[in-house]
């Protein structure tokens, strides 16, 4: 056996969330034992605006110019991958494979993340939010299901922290069922996500009753580092999502949705295509999450703000205005 219990108890309280080209990975890549002929990082204009404009159409993300050294670097590999000497060789193949195309995306994502992320955004939950849905359950005004959407989900520090302030506030014991949906684009960052282990000095912003109540501690093999408990885990769903998509395979709305540091990446008529498309699955009282330097302002016809950063669907407060004037 390799992992253990964090020592402690759960926390035994009841009461009644792919970033591109945005710095280098935080996912170290696999090494390369075989040699190869160095491949040459210069890409042609013509080259390049190739690649932009196919990473808009299948992503909905445009890279600058910019971006243009970060792009070489990180496809460079992928060329190394193939044995290929030239962008334009590349390019052919993306074209024609669907597969390499995953694979282009995988490669010149960045995923930063790390746990319990903009802490005013978990506070609200355990202040606000939870105390409210559950004064709604006891008065009969919501079921006791909850479901939240972590979209753009990297390497799972986002829903695996919902997974624990959510288990924390209601356990299944009191009737309350929890559901998590997890996604990305990348396929790689996905595969760590489900496998639930980072080095325990990525765990340090996890609350210490957390650590010990939802996390396991590597022994023998596996000391130094940090797993996801199997509480935390059964909760949590991942899935590959290009949020560039005309639709997304989502049954049903969710009570949250996270969409933190993600729709920065977007210009702004991708942006506005993505939130329309995530708040049509967002509960008629739901909250729509996103990041520190993100703005929804021009989205009032969809989504209304509630508190920085934080928004709910606009046809609640329209609903709520014409009840008070009734």
């Amino acid at each position: 056996m390799q992992w253990r219990e964090e020592r402690g108890r759960r926390p035994t309280k009841v009461a009644g969330r792919a970033q591109i080209l945005n710095g280098e990975d935080s996912i170290p890549s696999l090494s390369l034992n075989t040699c190869f002929e160095p491949v040459s990082r210069e890409i042609s204009e013509r080259e390049f605006h190739h690649f932009q404009e196919l990473v808009y159409n299948e992503a909905g993300i445009w890279l600058s110019t910019a971006k243009i050294p970060l792009l070489t670097g990180r496809l460079a590999k992928r060329l190394r991958h193939h044995g290929m000497k030239s962008f334009q060789e590349y390019y052919a193949l993306v074209l024609e494979s669907p597969e390499e195309r995953i694979q282009m995306l995988d490669a010149i994502s960045t995923n930063e993340t790390h746990f319990f992320r903009e802490p005013r955004h978990f506070e609200l939950l355990k202040t606000t939010i939870f105390p409210e849905w559950i004064q709604q359950a006891d008065a009969g005004r919501r079921s006791r299901a909850i479901r939240v959407l972590s979209a753009g989900c990297s390497t799972g520090q986002e829903p695996y922290s919902l997974a624990m302030i959510l288990l924390d506030h209601f356990p299944a014991a009191t009737g309350w069922q929890i559901e998590i949906t997890a996604t990305d684009l990348s396929t790689r960052t996905l595969e760590i996500a489900k496998r639930g282990v980072w080095p325990k000095d990525k765990t340090t912003d996890i609350p210490v009753e957390y650590l010990k109540g939802f996390m396991l501690k590597g022994i023998g093999e596996q000391t130094g580092k940090v797993k996801a408990g199997p509480e935390i885990r059964s909760l949590i769903q991942f899935s590959r999502v290009n949020l560039n998509e005309a639709s997304y395979p989502f049954p049903g709305k969710f009570d949250v949705v996270f969409c933190r540091n993600v729709l920065i990446y977007f210009d702004l008529r991708s942006r506005d295509q993505v939130v329309r498309r995530l708040a049509s699955y967002l509960a008629p009282r739901g909250y729509f999450f996103v990041g520190h330097a993100e703005s929804l302002h021009q989205m009032g016809d969809v989504l209304s703000n509630y508190v920085p950063t934080v928004y709910r669907p606009a046809s609640l407060f329209k609903r709520e205005e014409g009840e008070e004037r009734a």
